[in-house]
């Protein structure tokens, strides 16, 4: 891995910015733990039983960022990106797909992401989230989405390891 160049969170700040750093840091270590893999190796079943591989989770938090930022305030039906039928485990079906499609994709998406959060005038901005039926502020979507990438970067510790031995961030 190259040297780590994570901007780390702050220790002093508003709410808003903790988050947003938080979120940041948490999006690059993602990025980080899949760094120097081929697709192949994205595409490994490294910690059987589970059919968990990084790349599905790549794909999957391209999901997320769209669920929780494009669809809650922006366009409620904007379609998934991987599935017609809201079906929202297909992201982590990666079987098919490439390191370039399912990064451009996240990226995308994670660029969206700050866009929506940078327009919203504060973290009280409600939209409204299809699934659950009811309106969610931006602070939730936020502190949501932060918790996914959390508990995925976990899996993503177990998931690395087992491609290459490589372990920590």
């Amino acid at each position: 891995m190259s040297l780590d160049d994570r901007v780390p969170p702050p220790t002093t700040g508003g709410e808003r910015e903790t988050l947003r750093a938080y979120l940041d840091y948490h999006r690059a270590t993602l990025a980080r733990k899949c760094e120097g893999l081929t697709d192949d190796d994205l595409r490994r079943h490294s910690m059987p039983p589970s059919t968990l591989t990084l790349l599905g989770l790549v794909r999957h938090l391209a999901e997320v960022e769209r669920t929780w930022f494009r669809r809650v305030f922006e366009d409620n039906a904007l379609p998934l990106v991987w599935s017609d039928r809201m079906d929202f485990q297909a992201a982590y079906d990666a079987s098919t797909s490439t390191r370039a499609e399912a990064f451009a994709m996240w990226d995308a998406e994670t660029a969206h992401s700050r866009r929506v959060e940078a327009a919203a005038a504060s973290l009280d901005t409600t939209g409204f989230q299809p699934r659950w039926g009811q309106r969610v502020s931006l602070r939730m979507a936020m502190v949501h989405v932060l918790l996914e990438y959390a508990r995925h970067n976990g899996h993503a510790d177990l998931l690395r390891e087992g491609v290459d031995g490589v372990v920590g961030a």
